[in-house]
C-alpha cells in the first residue's frame, strides 16, 4: 500500500486485549482503505495475537504526520493478557486506548475513532465506584457532551435509542419529555449534518404494546411521546409515529423513513443485528468528534481462534471515512 499524506487519519482503539478487537485490528492488513489507520494497543499484543492468526504485523510506530497507510501508537498492557481470560489489572489500559483516541480527535490529530469492543463488566470490577456504562456514556463524558444517541446502522436500517444501557424497568421513568426531545433534535441534527438528509424521516416507536393502545396498555405515548413529537412537528421535523414496535419494522414502515427511534436497547437492536449481525456499525450521535464501532461484543471464546469475523469492524471504519469526509467537506 502506498503512503498517503492528505488522507483522513483515524485512530483504531483494539479494545480487551483479551477478546477478539486485537486480531481483528490485525486483520487491517489486507484491506485498503482511503484513510491513514492507527492501532491504539500493547505492539506486543498485537503482534503476537497477529502471529496466532497467521498474520505478520509488521507496521511502523505511529507519530504525527506519518504518512503510512497502517502503523501503531504503542500504548503498554498493564499485565500480560491471555486469550478469553478477562484480568482487571487491564481495565486501565482499556481506557487509555479510548482517551488517547479522544484527546487526538478533539485537537483534530486524528479524524475520527473507531472502536473494538470492550467488557463493561471487567472495567467495573476494576472501578466499582465509577459504575461504567459503556462507550456511549464514557464518550459523552469526556467529551463534554450533554447528551449523546447511540444509533447502530446495518444494510438499510438505521436504528437510534432513545434510552441505552438500563434495567428495563427504569425506562419508563428515564423516558421524559426533555430527554426524548433531546434525543430527537441530535438524531435529526446528525442526519442531516453527518449523513447527509436534507429533510430527515423519522420513524418513532411507542414504548408500550401496540403503542399504548389508547391509554388501555401503558400511558407514555400519550403523556409524554405524543406531545413531543407534535412540538418538533411544529418546528418542521418529520416525524412518524408513535408506532407500534411490533409492526414498524416491516418493509412497508421502514420505507417511509430514513431512521427509527427506538424507546430503549432490546426494543430496536434486536431487528438490527438479525438484519445485519456481522455487517452493522454502531455510531455516536451528538459528539464533537466522529465515532463509529463495531456491532458485537468481545467475543472471549472465539479470542486467539481466527475465528472472528472482522466484518463489522471494517464496516465501522468504512462509515467512518465517508462521515469524516462528508463532515470536513
Amino acid at each position: 500500500m502506498p503512503d498517503r499524506p492528505n488522507l483522513p487519519v483515524l485512530a483504531i482503539t483494539t479494545g480487551e486485549p483479551a477478546g477478539v478487537g486485537p486480531e481483528l485490528a490485525a486483520r487491517l492488513v489486507t484491506k485498503d482503505y482511503l484513510a491513514r489507520l492507527v492501532l491504539l494497543g500493547d505492539r506486543t499484543l498485537l503482534t503476537q495475537r497477529a502471529h496466532a492468526i497467521g498474520i505478520n504485523l509488521d507496521l511502523p510506530d505511529y507519530a504525527p504526520g506519518i504518512t503510512a497507510p497502517l502503523s501503531i501508537l504503542h500504548l503498554p498492557l498493564t499485565t500480560p493478557s491471555v486469550p478469553g481470560k478477562l484480568d482487571p489489572a487491564n481495565a486501565a489500559y482499556v481506557l487509555k486506548l479510548l482517551d488517547r483516541a479522544i484527546i487526538g480527535c478533539r485537537s483534530k490529530e486524528f479524524s475520527a475513532m473507531v472502536t473494538a469492543p470492550i467488557h463493561k463488566g471487567v472495567i467495573n470490577d476494576a472501578f466499582p465506584a465509577q459504575h461504567f456504562s459503556g462507550h456511549t456514556e464514557y464518550l459523552a463524558e469526556q467529551c463534554g457532551a450533554e447528551r449523546v444517541v447511540m444509533m447502530l446502522a446495518g444494510g438499510s436500517l438505521r436504528v437510534a435509542l432513545a434510552t441505552t444501557h438500563l434495567p428495563l424497568k427504569e425506562v419508563p421513568t428515564a423516558l421524559t419529555a426533555d430527554s426524548l426531545t433531546s434525543t430527537l433534535r441530535i438524531l435529526h441534527a446528525d442526519l442531516h449534518d453527518k449523513f447527509g438528509f436534507t429533510s430527515p424521516r423519522i420513524l418513532v416507536a411507542g414504548l408500550n404494546p401496540h403503542a399504548g393502545e389508547s391509554g388501555h396498555m401503558g400511558k407514555e405515548e400519550i403523556t409524554v411521546i405524543n406531545p413531543v413529537l407534535d412540538q418538533l412537528r411544529r418546528e418542521g421535523m418529520l416525524l412518524i409515529g408513535p408506532l407500534p414496535a411490533d409492526t414498524l419494522f416491516t418493509p412497508h414502515q421502514l420505507k417511509l423513513g430514513d431512521a427509527v427511534l427506538a424507546m430503549y436497547h432490546d426494543q430496536g437492536l434486536p431487528v438490527l443485528k438479525f438484519a445485519s449481525f456481522g455487517g452493522g456499525v454502531n455510531i455516536t450521535l451528538g459528539l464533537p468528534i466522529i465515532r463509529t464501532s463495531v456491532d458485537h461484543g468481545t467475543a472471549l471464546d472465539l479470542a486467539g481462534t481466527g475465528q472472528a469475523d472482522p466484518g463489522s469492524l471494517f464496516t465501522a471504519i468504512e462509515l467512518a471515512i465517508e462521515l469524516a469526509g462528508r463532515t470536513h467537506a
